[in-house]
């Protein structure tokens, strides 16, 4: 299925939003902060304190199968999910707004159009999708949800029938956003339904459960009643892990100790934002792969703690087995080595690490993986870090599934 978001809309309005979403104002959440940058990581990613609605958190966290049951065809059904709630739809979302990634490649794998905006389209790779027979997606068309800030106006403009973001990410990435502009949003155009799970850094977030990557998956199924689609999905998730396992070494000591890094500048590195690993989905990979995480055995802190950089003096003190650098996923690996390795071989300080001079610089992996992106860059992380051979996927059988054919 070639993806390029040309379905047409059919109706208006047909989305409603209820419990916690309904202008109750107990969305946990307050304006401040600065935005994130359209580079790399080490742009300013603040985020203040909130007062969050714990009571409702925890009633959405424990909404049973038996409450988020779909209805037959033509009636209404509704999803709960924390931080928002239960949010009742009046029919299938049809067009739809996701905060990132991680969202839009669980729609695709749904076999949905893609998402007409997302936070940054940049770091959407859609090129994961390039070995997969018969899935691609264009985003050439893709509107950006930021830029310099995120307006009501784009919301409106993009009229989508669902914006699967949560609506605490506005609320506390920057200043701009506040309750009344998000209940605004949810009653005049459509209501919000996501969790940010890609991070577990945040404050502001500490209210309400993280969701798991296949636990996310399986709430924006019943959103658009693809059950047996995602029922297949985690099968086929099932097998790759147990093939995942059977590459990773018994013995701890056999796994390497990894550095998660961004480098600043992306393309010519002389410091890093450090990251270490965490339960986001950002991370799942190198959870999947046991790692050892080099900068957890240390003092460094993690970026999302301390906004803070290491040079490469301090990363010689740490010198991990392998450095995964992140902001590198638009490269191919020719590209990567070329480009940031290459730069690194000849640095003084960083010539003398151990990653460099053995070749274990990899690129680490992008901040925002769905049920698709996941299979793709666990199978290259295997590779590179375990020498893993052949494929631990089947690539028509994502496409088939995508496409339809259970």
């Amino acid at each position: 299925m070639t993806t390029d978001g040309s379905r047409s809309r059919t109706r208006r309005d047909v989305l409603k939003a209820s419990g916690v979403l309904a202008a109750t104002g107990l969305l946990a959440g307050c304006s401040g902060g600065s935005s994130e940058g359209t580079t790399g990581a080490g742009a300013t990613e603040s985020a203040t304190g909130t007062e969050a609605a714990a009571a409702s958190a925890t009633e959405s966290a424990s909404e049973t199968e038996e409450g988020t049951e779909e209805a037959a065809s033509g009636e209404s059904y509704s999803v709960s999910m924390p931080p928002v709630g239960t949010v009742e739809f009046d029919g299938v979302p049809e067009t739809w707004v996701a905060n990132n990634g991680s969202w839009a490649d669980m729609g695709v794998a749904l076999g949905q159009d893609p998402p007409k905006g997302v936070w940054l389209p940049s770091r959407y790779h859609t090129h994961y999708y390039d070995g997969i027979p018969d899935v691609s997606v264009d985003k050439s068309g893709m509107t950006a949800l930021y830029s310099d800030g995120v307006s009501k106006e784009v919301f409106y403009e993009l009229g989508g029938d669902v914006h699967v973001i949560d609506p605490n990410f506005l609320l506390n990435r920057f200043k701009g956003w506040e309750q009344a502009d998000v209940d605004e949003i949810s009653n005049q155009v459509a209501p919000f339904f996501g969790n940010s799970i890609f991070s577990t850094g945040y404050g502001w977030h500490e209210s309400y459960p993280y969701l798991s990557l296949y636990e996310a998956f399986e709430k924006l199924s019943q959103v658009f009643r693809e059950r047996e689609r995602y029922e297949a999905f985690a099968s086929l998730h099932e097998q790759f892990q147990s093939n995942v396992s059977n590459v990773v070494p018994s013995s701890e000591s056999e796994r390497p100790a990894v550095a998660i890094l961004w480098p600043q500048p992306v393309d010519n590195p002389e410091t890093f934002s450090p990251y270490l690993i965490g339960e986001g989905t950002s991370f799942k990979q190198w959870r999947d792969l046991q790692v050892r995480d080099a900068l957890a055995e240390t003092d460094v802190k993690d970026f999302h703690e301390s906004r803070g950089e290491i040079d490469y003096e301090t990363l010689l003190e740490v010198d991990p087995d392998v450095l995964l650098l992140r902001g590198n996923e638009s490269k191919t690996a020719e590209e990567f080595q070329n480009t940031v390795v290459e730069y690194m071989k000849n640095q003084s300080v960083a010539s003398q690490l151990s990653a460099v001079q053995s070749g274990d610089v990899y690129r680490g992996g992008p901040l925002y993986q769905g049920p698709i992106t996941n299979l793709v860059v666990t199978e290259r992380a295997a590779k590179d870090l375990y020498g893993a051979e052949g494929q631990l996927f089947d690539r028509q059988r994502v496409s088939d599934i995508v496409n339809g054919d259970f």
